[in-house]
């Protein structure tokens, strides 16, 4: 139904008001002829209004007079009339052309990518690998081998699990599944060493299958052999095997930093500045407000696509340039305030590197006051396995 009234709009259409003590018959005759009419609204019991296709109001109008009806035209729509309108604006014709003209030339490029992730969670650089590999803005679709972007992309990074590309309209959509970085699994028809992947002092040790390169006690460097891939017996001599064992350690993370008593602060007042431009893909023109009123401010630039429909872009943006006013807060902290703000800082970044927090066993800070700041160090020790598999080469 949608369709075929979007058919009667190019072809244009007519709003009639029917009147009469037989509109009942009218509308009988009418349907069972199989006339197309819309957006019916009964006024009252003798008056009718709706729409009808231009070709078929002479039929209509017989059956008006047929069922002694009175018929007038209330309004005439649809490109027909309003190129009727217009056909003496001869600007605006050759204008509309033009636009017409335009939007179908443009229809062969790519206006726009769209980058999907799988669950939320952002690739890195991944726009600028995608360019590298022949996806860009302005690109004519005829040109894009999407087969050969995703290979050579995948080829270029290993934290991609799936992509894929699929052009709608003047939009590309890139589908995007990273891949979860995975510590190099050694066959277990391989033989292997258990190395150590930190630096930390033994806390226990059970090799299951191989022999034990260090005892509990013992600092390891990352790299060093914490079991052997290989057993010895009294009869069988030196034989290799896949080591397979646990081994905990004391691991130590240390961060330091230095905090000054007194420093400037970036503090927004809430005060705002908006200005707006227009892009034609790479050319941009701005509207100017003049020079900014603000002594120190961020700007802010946001730009939004033009489209004609959900996956037809033009390659025009509309640019939205947004200036925050900030102001330099002179800022004077004690020595206990500035203590706690570098504590803080310090054990929040440390705690995203660890994770297992309930394996923290120990924590050590040490302060040193200068005369305009203090230095913080804070180190937390850790109980972690660190054992890694290392295949034996031969």
């Amino acid at each position: 139904m949608i369709i075929k009234r979007i058919v009667n709009y190019i072809y244009g259409y007519l709003r009639i008001v029917v009147e009469g003590y037989y509109i009942e018959r009218f509308m009988n005759i009418c349907r069972n002829k199989g006339y197309m009419m819309w957006n019916i609204k009964k006024n009252n019991d003798i008056k009718i209004a709706l729409n009808i296709e231009i070709k078929k109001f002479k039929d209509i109008c017989r059956i008006a007079k047929k069922t002694g009806c009175h018929i007038h035209i209330k309004a005439k729509r649809g490109l027909p009339f309003l190129l009727n309108k217009y056909k003496k604006r001869k600007i605006f014709a050759l204008c509309l052309f033009i636009i017409i003209a335009v939007i179908f030339f443009s229809s062969n490029f790519v206006w726009n990518i769209e980058i999907i992730e799988e669950n939320g969670i952002e690739i890195e650089n991944i726009m600028e690998d995608i360019h590298k590999a022949g996806l860009k803005i302005g690109e004519l679709k005829s040109n894009i081998n999407t087969k050969e972007i995703i290979n050579q992309v995948r080829l270029n990074r290993d934290d991609i699990a799936w992509m894929g590309i699929e052009l709608k309209g003047t939009n590309a959509i890139v589908k995007l599944v990273k891949a979860d970085k995975k510590p190099e699994i050694v066959d277990e028809d391989e033989y292997c060493n258990i190395v150590s992947n930190k630096n930390g002092v033994i806390t226990k040790i059970n090799a299951q299958d191989g022999t034990a390169n260090v005892k509990v006690g013992d600092t390891v460097s990352e790299g060093d052999i914490l079991i052997n891939g290989w057993m010895e017996g009294k009869y069988t001599g030196i034989r290799y095997v896949h080591a397979k064992g646990e081994i905990e350690a004391r691991v130590w993370y240390t961060m330091n930093k230095t905090i000054p008593y007194n420093t400037t602060e970036k503090q927004s007042t809430g005060n705002v500045e908006t200005n707006y431009g227009i892009k034609i893909n790479n050319f941009k023109i701005n509207f100017p407000k003049g020079v900014s009123k603000f002594n120190f401010y961020d700007t802010i630039e946001t730009e939004n696509k033009i489209k004609l429909f959900s996956n037809f872009y033009l390659p025009i943006s509309i640019v939205k340039t947004t200036n925050e006013e900030y102001e330099n807060v002179q800022k004077t902290y004690s020595v206990e305030e500035a203590k706690t703000l570098g504590i803080q800082e310090i054990e929040k970044e440390l705690e995203e590197k660890i994770e297992d927090k309930d394996k923290i066993v120990n924590k050590n800070i040490n302060t040193y006051e200068n005369e305009n700041s203090i230095d913080i160090y804070v180190t937390y020790e850790v109980l972690e396995n660190i054992g890694t598999n290392e295949k034996i080469v031969f």
